[in-house]
């Protein structure tokens, strides 16, 4: 994944990010992992 910073603008390049990780659903599959316990 790559996230290019135009004019130093790196809030915009943050939320481009952001938006890039919530399409392919990286923040749900985070969320389901982070409280996961072995059986």
């Amino acid at each position: 994944m790559q996230i290019i910073v135009r004019d130093n603008n790196v809030e915009q390049a943050l939320r481009a990010l952001k938006k890039k990780l919530q399409r392919e659903g990286v923040y749900r599959e985070m969320k389901l992992r982070r409280h996961y316990e072995k059986p």
